[in-house]
């Protein structure tokens, strides 16, 4: 079976450093060659509450991309996402690309529009791949990080995972 090349958006506002490890440790045991972008402080957008860490993976799959997704919307609840009386958000993760995909798959969109729209998607993604090439607007990630014109605070900050620093030097 081929490989598929993904690109997963992960955000967490809620004991941020714990959920995000488990995310990465479930992902870890999903994906091949796994690469994680630097982690970045962000303020919310679009929600009221404290600030997120966010960051980009990229890792192989051989999972069809609808199963992918149902297989992450149970990381999510594993970790408090859809709990009834849960406060912000523990652990969030989109698929943003998947291959060369674009259009609507069962009402999921790709590439994920938030890629063009906040910083906290499109700047690690741009440090992660950065000759990724949108597949709709036709420019690389660093290309579009380097015309991005939003208007969103965003830091990188100390992060490290299994060992491994995700911080920028």
């Amino acid at each position: 079976m081929s490989l598929s090349t993904v690109y997963l958006g992960l955000g967490s506002n809620i004991d941020r450093e714990r959920h995000l490890c488990a995310g990465l440790d479930a992902l870890a045991g999903m994906l091949s060659d796994m690469h994680c972008s630097t982690v970045f402080e962000s303020q919310p957008v679009g929600i009221k509450s404290g600030p997120f860490l966010n960051l980009v993976v990229c890792g192989k799959t051989d999972l069809p991309l609808l199963e992918l997704d149902r297989r992450l919307k149970f990381i999510e609840a594993d970790n408090g996402r859809y709990a009834p009386e849960r406060k912000g958000l523990p652990l969030d993760i989109d698929v943003l690309m998947y291959d060369e995909l674009h259009g609507t798959f069962n009402g999921l969109v790709l590439p994920r529009a938030e890629i063009l729209k906040n910083a906290f998607v499109l700047w690690p993604l741009s440090l992660l791949a950065p000759e990724l090439v949108h597949p709709e607007v036709g420019k690389s990630m660093a290309q579009l990080w380097q015309e991005a014109r939003i208007e969103q605070v965003l830091a990188p900050v100390p992060f490290e995972w299994r060992g491994l620093q995700l911080t920028p030097m």
